[in-house]
């Protein structure tokens, strides 16, 4: 069978534990049997990173902005015990982090739907997608403790002078808590360009949610720039698309998103996103189908991934020498929507259409009773299960019968 060729290289993002056992198994199985693509290798397993003074991964994050698209595997960020078990020379920062610093653009997580999976939610037959603001707010916020009664003031002094801006916060009576918070205009701009961009590419309408009723300034500030930004740069590109772009509270946004059916992405404030995507995660069934894409604002640079950590208890038990029944399926899909961006941004839809086809074969395959015991779990005390290999197995069968 011929190979499809990847017209541009795909930067290729190592990683740790049994999420890296597995990463290498997709390859071998379902990537570049049927692919001509160059892939540009950085090894960002922790014992790598820290041999490096963690320079890898700031090149990594380079190649990515060099190339426009990424495809990583999870990663460890070592904690106190992790410093410990590696030995590492101190304690690195997280690799996702890192590269979202040098490379902007907005988290984008969404569910892989499978019609078998129990949903929490049971109306929510397509996929919810979550848009993380990952800068400011609490994130970056500066928080203490009041030790007594006495008077919170918060002020502003222009750069250059200028009469300063001071508000009077509250009085205390006693001892309490306080913090104060910020954003910027322009990773608020960034944030809708990216938001409205992935929103384009997935044929959904978009959502932004914010409290500005009683964040008049601050959450009003998101509500004002988003619509500046869709005014502007995105109303004529949607409306050919017949899509729309909403501001809505949280609160009822909430509300609307449990009785829809999904189909739509949903712009949130840093910690609601947080908070959101492990929500809708749960609604569908599992982390362990979730995908994760960080979009630059202008739509040209992506870096896909799973979006759970690296399956440690299973990773000890690989190194025993035992089995393992380890889920693929999100990494398999941070491949897939890799190469749905850089058949987009390179104009080939074969290597579209094959991302799209091994996605498919994903979900017909645990859709058909074939799947791994996470998701067998789930379903019932009576559905059997597969391990990591087996599945693996499975699919490449799928994907021979539709493209080979």
């Amino acid at each position: 069978m011929a190979k499809i060729k990847v017209k541009n290289p795909v930067v290729e993002l190592d990683g740790d534990e049994m999420t890296r056992i597995i990463w290498q198994m997709i390859k071998d199985k379902l990537i570049l049997p049927f692919l001509d693509v160059e892939l540009l290798y950085y090894d960002l397993g922790i014992e790598h990173r820290d041999a490096t003074d963690d320079r890898v991964t700031v090149e990594a994050a380079e190649a990515i902005r060099q190339h426009n698209v990424g495809v990583k595997c999870a990663t460890i960020t070592p904690d106190e015990a992790r410093v410990k078990e590696f030995g590492l020379k101190k304690m690195w920062k997280s690799p996702n982090g890192t590269i979202r610093n040098i490379l902007g653009g907005t988290i984008f997580r969404e569910p892989i739907v499978c019609s078998n999976v129990p949903r929490l939610v049971p109306n929510w037959t397509q996929p919810i997608v979550i848009g993380r603001h990952a800068f400011g707010d609490q994130y970056r916020a500066t928080d203490f403790r009041v030790p007594g009664k006495g008077r919170l003031t918060i002020s502003f002094q222009p750069e250059g002078g200028g009469e300063a801006i001071t508000h009077e916060v509250y009085d205390f009576p006693g001892g309490g808590v306080a913090l104060a918070m910020y954003n910027l205009d322009d990773s608020i701009r960034d944030f809708a360009r990216a938001s409205m961009n992935y929103a384009l590419q997935r044929g959904y309408p978009l959502y932004l949610s914010t409290k500005n009723t009683i964040l008049k300034a601050y959450d009003g500030r998101f509500k004002d720039l988003f619509q500046e930004v869709f005014d502007a740069e995105f109303a004529d590109e949607f409306k050919a698309k017949g899509l729309t772009y909403e501001h809505r509270l949280i609160d009822d946004m909430v509300a609307s998103a449990l009785k829809w059916s999904g189909a739509f992405v949903w712009a949130c404030k840093n910690y609601d996103g947080d908070v959101q995507s492990d929500t809708v995660a749960q609604g569908f069934g599992s982390l362990g189908l979730m995908t994760s894409v960080l979009m630059t604002p202008d739509g040209q640079t992506v870096e896909a991934e799973a979006a759970h950590g690296t399956v440690t208890r299973h990773y000890r038990e690989h190194q025993k020498g035992r089995e393992t029944s380890t889920n693929p399926i999100a990494s398999i899909f941070a491949w897939t929507r890799g190469l749905t961006y850089r058949a987009k941004i390179d104009g080939t839809p074969d290597v579209g259409a094959f991302a799209h086809e091994l996605e498919q074969v994903c979900v017909d395959t645990v859709e058909a009773g074939h799947m791994t015991k996470d998701l067998a779990t789930l379903i019932g005390p009576e559905q059997p299960w597969l391990t990591t290999t087996r599945f693996l197995d499975k699919l490449e069968e799928g994907i021979k019968a539709k493209v080979g």
